[in-house]
């Protein structure tokens, strides 16, 4: 049993099944030259498996009482940092290493799993996998698709840069302390994106999804409604329909096309 203090505000509930540790590393295949950033590593049982790789690896963990098992691990291509990943400059730090590619590892609470993707989305860097543990029902969300009520503002953000496949549930039990839901894994892999300006998309799907139960028309207001409507209708759609009806696709276009 681990000697731990385990703190609630960090949602720590650490994995232990060996089997899902060695599943979540065989989903992925970095080389010697790639880079594996990992936001938090808990007690350091996936890190482990990921030192296997050899390749640099950076881990990101906020709880700095659980350095009697982290500091273990470091070497000279594993390094341990005691920050906020929140508070990080990616794009600076990034500059520290030479590497192919980039994958991201975590095992973050649900109340941060939007911000982190965020924040790795928009950074300049490109990340060629994203491997991400979170509630099977945020799973089923990031994975769903137009025309479902798991389909949102983040699952249009995600889907438009990348491919999305939810691998397999981990049931509550893998985890120490259990916590009361269940998980999942999804695999985020980076794909070509036509989005001409992020901002711009970011802030009209942000509108589009404002308020769930009303129509774009009254959820996009301030827009050029006419064009909008042009553009929807060209695929089948209208200013009638509501955010969750539309595809990923149309929503590139829109922004693509709208001052």
């Amino acid at each position: 049993m681990l000697d731990h203090k385990f703190k609630k505000q960090y949602g720590q509930n650490f994995l232990m099944d060996k089997n899902i540790l060695n599943k979540i590393c065989e989903s992925i295949s970095p080389n010697k030259n790639d880079l594996i950033i990992e936001i938090g590593p808990g007690s350091g049982n996936l890190t482990k498996r990921l030192k296997e790789y050899e390749a640099n690896l950076v881990c990101f963990e906020i709880d700095n009482s659980l350095d009697k098992y982290l500091n273990l691990l470091e070497d000279d291509k594993t390094k341990i940092i005691y920050e906020d990943f929140m508070n990080v400059n990616l794009d600076e730090f990034v500059k520290n290493y030479n590497y192919e590619n980039i994958y991201v590892i975590a095992n973050i609470p649900y109340y941060i799993t939007t911000p982190i993707i965020e924040k790795i989305t928009f950074s300049n860097i490109r990340v060629k996998s994203l491997l991400l543990m979170v509630q099977k029902e945020v799973a089923d969300r990031l994975s769903s698709n137009n025309g479902n009520k798991e389909y949102g503002y983040i699952t249009v953000l995600l889907n438009a840069f990348y491919d999305i496949n939810k691998l397999f549930n981990v049931n509550r039990n893998s985890f120490y302390p259990v916590p009361n839901v269940d998980s999942a894994i999804i695999k985020l892999d980076s794909k070509e994106c036509n989005i001409l300006n992020f901002e711009k998309f970011n802030k009209l799907i942000k509108n589009a999804f404002r308020f769930k139960r009303k129509t774009l028309k009254n959820n996009l207001v301030g827009y050029d409604l006419e064009l909008i409507n042009n553009i929807l209708r060209e695929y089948g759609y209208s200013l009638s329909n509501r955010a969750e009806d539309i595809p990923v696709d149309v929503y590139i276009k829109l922004s693509n096309e709208i001052k």
